[in-house]
């Protein structure tokens, strides 16, 4: 009989093993096809009212009015501010474009703000207008700003005020539009009120979104199409599972041009009519203070990468020493803030950790992706596993499946419950997503949207998972994270966090270098301490005390700097092409 996780109550659990029961009796392709009905009554449905009902951010930011919304490096701005000025942004979008205000029908609008209102108010204006935003990262290279403006097909470029000496040369080179913003300061100088008060558009659930582009670690960037009822999907999602309320303050540092800055700090607090903090870059000292900061509106959610909590650890080892400081640090944190949560990459265990003994909060991980939004997620309240990246959130299926030639089911999951197959617990597989938080395709690629679904709707995320200790584990990308050697497959990021135990350690990359005789062999790419030096045999002789034999690293590199990008993310394809051609 099929193993069942179920925290719901017993009648409900006795009804479900009866019916499995059934379906372990049956054949595979019976047990197969069991399940898929099965899911089918769990699946995330819509109405046509639940249809109606899916709406932009934006359409909620009247009803708040004058609440505060935004704080950044140029002031304070409420939700009509925001509002109003959005309004007058479309306007000016249409007028350049020579549409009709609100007929754009899907147009791509690239437009390159900072951490700041501006970001809010060129988003906010490219839906009013009927268009999709594309939003742009002000540190990527001209070159990256060009692909990315050539393969949406923007028809349109808008600069927040200091971007427009980036942004105006390229409009010019590729013969398009540029609008300029005014100093974020002076936003209010875009009020459209007087001009359009009313948006036409009620059909938004199927309209074109936004097209976010990949990070580009495992290959060339690709837009992920989200159409507004995925985004929607996503932070509806969020804003159950993680309680938020618009009394909260989320403190952002994280860029704007991914899901995890995108939707989960921005989007999902301006849902709610709470407020954000932004940053225009990410500084510890910075940080700290507004984590501290007795000032309101005072923080009371804070998200980033692992890396954003490493440095974060690394200034409190510094500059905090003082018992007393130490005490007031971890009262704070403990006592005021109500969230704190790690995403984007692997968090290592020792980080985890620290941060725990720092401030009191076991960091909630989660996962996700571009093109899935978050999927899984350990729970706001309830135990955290350190590694794991708990259950799948309201809405999200989650399927693990064997790569072979019948890609057999290992494991499938909702919110509510998990099956395993009978003898293969705590097999591994590839992770497969559905829901209505997927996105709808690759921007003008065809072929590789179709490669990554199933013939019966999922989505293939190439990342090998396992189900064990009732919660979901990620062991890395299918492509780089899992390496052949010897005939073991080994989990790059399961090494990883073993060697960030190293005392001397305080990043690490694990690749799979060639190798004529093992296929491929362990390979750490290590970052120390300064004035630290390390060997391989030195490494070797550590590692034994600490992880299985066919795990420990046959290969070192000792890097001055891990290469990560903003993300927290580092590109092991590059490593590999720069040491190991």
């Amino acid at each position: 009989m099929l193993s069942v996780h179920c925290p719901l109550k017993r009648t409900f659990c006795h009804w479900k093993a009866i019916f499995y029961k059934a379906i372990s009796q049956s054949s595979p392709g019976q047990w197969l096809l069991g399940t898929v009905v099965q899911r089918r009554a769990y699946r995330w449905t819509e109405t046509p009212s639940s249809r109606r009902n899916q709406k932009p951010v934006f359409t909620k930011a009247p009803a708040f009015g004058e609440k505060l919304a935004i704080i950044d490096s140029s002031g304070r701005h409420s939700y009509k501010q925001l509002y109003c000025s959005s309004l007058g942004l479309a306007s000016r979008i249409s007028v350049a474009l020579n549409s009709d205000f609100g007929a754009l029908d899907g147009k791509r609008i690239s437009f390159l703000c900072g951490n700041d209102a501006s970001y809010t108010v060129a988003q906010w204006a490219s839906w009013m207008s009927g268009g999709t935003a594309v939003p742009l990262y002000r540190k990527h290279p001209l070159s990256e700003l060009e692909y990315i403006i050539s393969d949406s097909q923007s028809s349109l470029l808008v600069a927040a005020h200091p971007c427009a000496e980036t942004l105006e040369p390229l409009a010019q080179k590729l013969g398009l539009p540029c609008l300029t913003l005014p100093p974020t300061s002076s936003l209010d100088a875009l009020d459209g009120t007087e001009t359009q008060k009313e948006i036409a558009i009620t059909d938004w659930a199927d309209r074109p979104a936004m097209i976010i582009y990949t990070s580009g670690t495992t290959g060339r960037p690709k837009g992920v199409l989200h159409t507004h009822s995925s985004i929607q999907a996503m932070v509806q999602c969020l804003v159950s599972e993680w309680a938020w309320s618009k009394d909260d303050v989320i403190l952002h540092t994280l860029p704007l041009h991914h899901v995890h800055g995108i939707v989960n700090k921005l989007l999902c607090p301006l849902w709610v009519g709470a407020t954000c903090v932004m940053l225009p870059d990410f500084q510890p000292q910075k940080v700290w203070e507004m984590l501290l900061s007795s000032k309101a509106p005072m923080v009371n959610v804070f998200m980033a990468v692992p890396t954003i909590y490493a440095k974060l650890i690394h200034y409190y080892n510094q500059h905090f020493t003082q018992p007393h400081v130490k005490d007031f640090v971890k009262a704070v944190c403990k006592e005021r803030i109500r969230l704190m949560v790690s995403g984007s990459a692997a968090l290592p265990l020792p980080i985890l950790q620290r941060w725990e003994e720092i401030t009191g909060h076991t960091l909630l991980e989660r996962y996700g992706m571009t093109e899935i939004g978050m999927a899984l997620s350990n729970p706001l309240k309830g135990p955290r596993i350190p590694g794991a990246v708990g259950l799948p959130l309201p809405g999200v299926e989650v399927r693990i499946v064997m790569n072979n030639t019948t890609n057999t089911t290992i494991v499938e999951g909702t919110h509510k419950e998990t099956q395993v197959r009978p003898g293969l617990e705590g097999k591994e597989g590839e992770l497969l997503i559905r829901g209505p938080s997927v996105f709808k395709e690759y921007w003008n690629k065809p072929r590789e949207t179709k490669e990554s679904f199933t013939d019966d709707g999922w989505f293939k995320t190439g990342d090998t998972a396992v189900y064990k200790d009732g919660v979901y584990w990620i062991m890395g990308r299918s492509s780089v994270d899992i390496i052949k050697s010897g005939g073991y497959k080994i989990s790059a990021l399961e090494v990883e966090r073993h060697l960030l135990a190293h005392p001397d350690i305080i990043d690490v990359a694990v690749i799979g270098a060639p190798d004529a005789t093992w296929g491929q062999k362990v390979t750490a790419m290590v970052q120390l301490k300064k004035g630290q030096s390390m060997t391989l045999t030195e490494l070797k002789t550590w590692a034994r005390e600490h992880m299985a034999p066919y795990t420990i690293p046959t290969g070192l590199v000792v890097l001055e700097e891990m290469p990560r990008n903003q993300m927290g993310k580092v590109n092991k394809k590059d490593l590999l092409r720069h040491f190991f051609p």
